[in-house]
């Protein structure tokens, strides 16, 4: 990952807090750590298991019941 690209989310907040980066150029991979420890481990992900990740949290699917 040390030459990874990274870049915050979209959907991360404005204020500094909660943000989600992911780096490009890997390819099939998606490569996932948090902005608050950018020298912690990131998570790395298929592209494809990323994909549809994305698709459920922007179509609301893993809003809790209740």
């Amino acid at each position: 990952m040390s030459t990874a690209v990274w870049r915050k989310s979209s959907y991360s907040n404005t204020d500094g807090g909660q943000c989600v980066e992911v780096a490009d150029r890997f390819p099939g991979l998606v490569p996932v750590r948090d902005s608050k420890a950018p020298e912690g481990p990131a998570l790395v992900f298929r592209a494809a298991v990323w994909s549809s990740f994305v698709g459920g949290v922007k179509g609301d699917a893993l809003r809790a019941a209740g």
